[in-house]
């Protein structure tokens, strides 16, 4: 089969195509058939080397992917599933997953869209219960032109909530209004807090997918009573909240969810998706081949939306 091969760590280019042998479903896992590749930014770290787990190459990367069950349990044969697997193997033509962590994709939702929620709507559907939402809260969601960002900015609106969509840039801008937040503004602008609080003069609810700065930033609009949802440091670094409680502020763990919960957010998501509340933004589509453009597309901010590989 065709796959892509991390045999070294560095940058993009290290990502080489290349051929590997067809794997073989074992007791209680299914063979699929790849039609769509989840890509995450945490994978460019762990193509850099500086990913949060230890990896030993050389190893296919990917954990994410879609397809139909080709090997495996009689029942499963056939079906259109999307599936993590353990931590790698996804990027190629054929993957091994678990048959616990398959989750059959409803009729009329197209497997594109299906991929593009496997990671990022399980993880803005597990933010959003964990904060709590109510409908008349004020909510700021950073980095609202991403994957994770868009399905929130969505599953907020669907809440009840009014929303503030923080996005870099005129295009990311735009397409947070069309996602329907309330308010959309470019964090690459100075006085972006004042605009925020020009908007609304209150939030409730900060969903920090940046860090860095901009989540302090935002932490700082915080209403006392308000709550702090860290859930990324694409600015490189965990928001400082060290003087939340001295501010009022509540920082709200994320319970860190056991299989059987990551899989009930994934059907979570998908009915969200086949009901027609969440609309998963796909804004780039590489063939496998091409996995080195998709991370350095990802590493550059230059992307919307979810990235796909397919094979």
């Amino acid at each position: 089969m065709r796959a892509v091969w991390l045999k070294e760590f560095g940058g993009p280019g290290v990502l080489v195509a290349g051929e590997a042998p067809d794997p073989v479903a074992g007791p209680g896992e299914a063979l699929i058939e790849v039609d769509y590749v989840n890509t995450t930014f945490v994978e460019t770290r762990t193509r850099a080397g500086t990913g949060p787990f230890p990896v030993e190459l050389p190893m296919i990367p990917g954990n994410g992917v879609g397809g139909v069950v080709r090997d495996g349990p009689p029942e499963w044969i056939g079906k259109r599933v999307v599936s993590s697997l353990r931590g790698s193997g996804g990027y190629a033509e054929l993957a091994v997953a678990p048959v616990a962590n398959l989750v059959e994709v409803p009729d009329g939702v197209a497997m594109d869209a299906a991929v593009a929620v496997l990671a990022d709507g399980r993880t803005a559907t597990m933010l959003i219960r964990a904060a709590g939402l109510r409908a008349w809260d004020t909510v700021l969601v950073e980095a609202a032109a991403g994957g994770v960002g868009g399905a929130l900015v969505q599953l907020a609106l669907a809440a009840g909530a009014t929303v503030i969509a923080l996005a870099g840039g005129e295009e990311k801008v735009e397409l947070a209004r069309k996602l329907g937040a309330h308010f959309a503004i470019d964090y690459r602008r100075d006085d972006w807090p004042d605009r925020v609080y020009d908007a609304t003069f209150r939030v409730d609810v900060v969903f920090d997918g940046v860090g860095g700065p901009v989540g302090r930033q935002a932490f700082e609009l915080l209403d006392k009573g308000g709550r702090m949802v860290s859930f990324g440091l694409a600015g490189g670094s965990w928001t400082d909240t060290s003087d939340a409680d001295s501010r009022g502020v509540t920082v709200v763990k994320v319970p860190r969810p056991d299989p059987e919960e990551l899989r009930e957010l994934v059907g979570t998501a998908l009915s969200t998706v086949a009901s027609g509340v969440l609309r998963p933004v796909i804004g780039q589509r590489f063939p496998l081949e091409k996995a080195a453009d998709a991370h350095a597309a990802m590493e550059s901010r230059g992307t919307v939306g979810k990235t796909l590989l397919v094979p």
